[in-house]
């Protein structure tokens, strides 16, 4: 493909195309109507149960659903129930959850900073959630506290024309894969596409914008950063100074970001906008691709720990990192390794063990029964002389030396481990830094090598396809 820097759009292709898509993806009045009448009943809803509390509180809708900055399709409803910022923590959860039950009899708890309630009222998923009613976002008790702020900067500068460039960017973002502040996804948040949009004023000076950034990129959009960012992407939170609104995006999302940035300005299509949706790999592609590749796959398949995906994902990550580390460590060069949870995960709900895998592909499945190891050069007297004496007195028949290669002295000696499956079953593939609940887990873990990792399809038949067949 030539250079997309050096050739400008054809205006008029991307025109139509943008048109296409804005049709499909802004809401129509029927679905505006529609929503706004289910979140007016949910609001009446929680001021009857706020009614029969010892305290005051109110509540406020916040999210993309309040401000119109929805894909057309989404049916999300975000309440936040706001207390007295003096309210204790234990009293905040308490009223809150019993204001959540209320409005959501059928819902269930779930728990970001405090516990809140999610459910599901009229075909929209709703989420009850509360906060203290803070001055300003520098007196925030918790980190929900700042959300009532986010939704009050966006909604007084976001019009009709920036609030649809903010749903096709969302659509796009959705369609690359880069859309959702999840510690999974590790992409851009809501409030993050917002700002973005506001920042460059529009959907096309955003992705011409991006397709030049060379990170470390900065936004400060009030001009009043008060901390040093150490991230790829950088917006200053505008209602807090301290914060970095794309913290959690990765830098690999940073990349894919630019990468169909300057993919839709070259070529502008449609296809941009919808997301992939790749189909399960079977045993039988797995072992195809084994074949081709001549790789030596290996899968530590473990129960996951129960946990919420914000915080197995980091864990099941450090994990993956320590694996790989090890597995390097001990000779078998890793080519790429991922981190997978069973696909039908979400589908399925909290019934039954979770299946996670630590899976790599390795370059080298075995190795020689010694391995070298260098001293220091002779020259350097005293840690020379220590190394020396440590192995002149061995007299294990697999030890080599010591002798001098070189300017140093060198010894070969038994290999720990000659096998990638020996290291992986041994104590000291757990000696690696685990997350905390994933070493426990990891304690009953189940080891594939080569062909026998295509008994995984069934449960992790999408990632594997996302791994072998591997895209921007």
């Amino acid at each position: 493909m030539d250079d997309p820097e050096s050739d400008e759009p054809e205006s008029d292709d991307l025109d139509a195309v943008l048109s296409r898509v804005r049709d499909r993806v802004v809401p129509e009045p029927e679905e505006r109507d529609r929503l706004r009448e289910v979140a007016g009943d949910l609001v009446e809803r929680a001021r009857e149960a706020i009614a029969d509390l010892p305290v005051e509180a109110d509540v406020v809708q916040v999210g993309s659903t309040a401000r119109g900055t929805w894909v057309s399709g989404d049916r999300d409803i975000d309440l936040f129930v706001r207390f007295d910022a003096d309210l204790d923590r234990a009293e905040l959860e308490e009223y809150g959850l019993a204001v959540g039950h209320a409005v959501l009899p059928d819902g269930h708890e779930e728990y970001a900073e405090h516990p809140y309630v999610k459910g599901t009222y009229e075909g929209f998923d709703v989420d009850l959630v509360p906060c203290h009613d803070v001055e300003t976002a520098g007196e925030l008790v918790s980190a929900v506290d700042r959300t009532p702020f986010h939704d009050a900067y966006l909604s007084a500068r976001l019009d009709d024309e920036l609030a649809d460039d903010v749903v096709l960017a969302k659509a796009f973002l959705k369609g690359i894969g880069a859309y959702g502040s999840d510690l999974r996804t590790e992409g851009f948040s809501g409030y993050l596409t917002e700002l973005l949009v506001l920042e460059l004023g529009g959907f096309v000076p955003l992705v011409e914008s991006a397709r030049s950034w060379h990170p470390p990129v900065e936004f400060d959009p009030e001009g009043h950063a008060e901390e040093t960012f150490d991230d790829p992407l950088v917006v200053v939170d505008p209602t807090d100074p301290t914060r970095n609104v794309a913290a959690v995006l990765s830098a690999a999302n940073a990349a894919r970001f630019q990468h169909y940035a300057r993919e839709l300005l070259a070529a502008p299509r449609e296809t941009l906008f919808e997301p992939d949706d790749p189909q399960a790999l079977d045993a039988a592609g797995v072992r195809a691709h084994l074949d081709r590749r001549e790789t030596t796959p290996v899968a530590v398949v473990f129960d996951a720990p129960d946990l919420v995906d914000d915080q197995l994902w980091p864990q099941l990550r450090r994990s993956l990192d320590g694996i790989v580390r090890g597995l390097n460590a001990h000779g078998f060069d890793v080519l790429r390794a991922q981190a997978m949870v069973d696909d039908d995960r979400a589908e399925r709900g909290p019934t039954g063990p979770v299946r996670a895998a630590l899976y790599a592909e390795l370059e080298v499945a075995e190795r020689p029964a010694v391995e070298r190891h260098e001293g220091p050069p002779v020259a350097v007297r005293k840690h020379a002389a220590s190394f020396y004496e440590s192995y002149a007195d061995d007299v294990d028949p697999e030890t080599y030396g010591p002798f001098i290669d070189g300017e140093r002295y060198v010894v070969e000696r038994e290999r720990e481990f000659t096998t990638v499956r020996a290291y992986l079953e041994s104590d000291a593939a757990g000696d690696v830094a685990l997350g905390a609940q994933v070493e426990r887990a990891f304690a009953e873990r189940d080891v594939l090598v080569g062909d026998a990792v295509a008994t995984l399809a069934p449960t992790f038949g999408t990632t594997l396809r996302e791994f072998y067949e591997p895209h921007p």
